[in-house]
Formats: C-alpha cells, sequence, structure tokens
C-alpha cells in the first residue's frame, strides 16, 4: 500500500516552472489546483487534491504584477485552509512591497506591514522567503518567518566568473548593509548612489509652466 506524501507543494501562476522544479527536486507531484480568470477579472481558485490534515506549502512570487498575484495567493491560502489543511507555508522569492516599510515622510502607509498582516490573516502559519529588503520586515509578522540569504551563493558565481575590478554598488541608502556584506564577501570596493541628489538635479532641470 503506498503512503501518501505528507507534505504537498502547490504552485500560483506567477512561478510555475520553479515550482514544477522544485517538486523534481523533491520527488513529489505539483499539487492540483485550478486556477481561472472570470470575465469581470475576478479570480477563480479550486483545490483539485485532498489536503485535510496535510502540511502544505504555496509558492507564489510577487514581482512583475504584485497585486494580482498577491490577491490570488490571498485566496490559494483561504482556499487551503477551508480544505482543512493542517498548516499553511508560504514560499515568497520574492516580497514585494517590501521597500514600503517605514514611515520616510508624512502621510505614507507603511505597506510592508499591509502585506504581512493581510498574508497572516488569510491563514498563513509560516512564511519563508528571500532577501528581504529589510531584517526588520520579519517583525511585521506574529508568525514564524524564515528570511534566506543567496550572498554566498552570488558571491561564488561572482568568483567563478573571474571578473576583474569588481565595485558593488548600493541603490540607495537602505541597501548599504546588504551591499557591505556582498563587498566583504568578495573583497571589493563599495559604493552609495544618491537618488536623493539626482532628484533634486532632476528638478531644477524642469522648466516653468
Amino acid at each position: 500500500m503506498q503512503v501518501e506524501n505528507p507534505y504537498i507543494l502547490f504552485s500560483g501562476t506567477s512561478h510555475v516552472s520553479l515550482a514544477k522544479r522544485v517538486a523534481d527536486r523533491l520527488r513529489i507531484h505539483l499539487g492540483k489546483i485550478q486556477i481561472e480568470t472570470f470575465p469581470d477579472g475576478e479570480i477563480g481558485v479550486q483545490i483539485n487534491e485532498n489536503v485535510r490534515g496535510r502540511d502544505v506549502f504555496v509558492l507564489q512570487t510577487i514581482a512583475h504584477r504584485p497585486n494580482s498575484y498577491l490577491l490570488e495567493l490571498f485566496i490559494i491560502i483561504d482556499a487551503l485552509k477551508r480544505s482543512s489543511a493542517r498548516s499553511i507555508t508560504v514560499v515568497i522569492p520574492y516580497f514585494g512591497y517590501a521597500r514600503q516599510d517605514r514611515k520616510d515622510k508624512g502621510r505614507v502607509p507603511i505597506t510592508a506591514k499591509l502585506i504581512a498582516n493581510l498574508i497572516e490573516k488569510s491563514g498563513t502559519t509560516r512564511v519563508l522567503t528571500i532577501d528581504l529588503h529589510a531584517d526588520q520586515v520579519q517583525g511585521f509578522f506574529d508568525i514564524p518567518v524564515d528570511n534566506l540569504y543567496t550572498r554566498n551563493i552570488l558571491a561564488k558565481e561572482v568568483h567563478r566568473l573571474g571578473a576583474k575590478n569588481l565595485i558593488v554598488v548600493a541603490p540607495d541608502i537602505g541597501s548599504i548593509k546588504l551591499a557591505k556584506s556582498f563587498s566583504a564577501l568578495l573583497k571589493v570596493d563599495l559604493a552609495t548612489v544618491d537618488r536623493c541628489s539626482h532628484r533634486r538635479r532632476k528638478r531644477k532641470r524642469r522648466p516653468f509652466s
């Protein structure tokens, strides 16, 4: 008698090919799920697999179409919760809205906190993500969050390419900590882009209306 695998991996529409590769590496089948878009744009989801009492993983990145993929993720989680899954771990390779993690000016939201609340309230029991924009985003959740780092893998690949005269550039002040760590691994210099100065110069060049 074949024993049913205690866990199962489902994929949203954001990165099905990656989910298939993960399933192949784990030597499991990808969970059967039907995702469709109705004529009015609404998303419909049906779980075509028995998930009762099973640990479930959902792979869905939040990039390119963040709003659509987020809503799809929430609906998938709700469908799994209502199908009596024992636990729901959301695997988010790219955590969208993570850059909006603080109030850097007046009357703006902390959208990363809002997204964390929505993911948690939808029924997620654990989150697994990669290279968050800031580690503090983990504190926005009241459920376990695993933030995996890829800098060692990237550094090894850069060394393998044999590139010369390298420099690591942080695109903004918020990325300095990560860029500094990466430059230390590569043993190269670090530079930072001052986007505020660039915006000021750009505004000065605008003609008056």
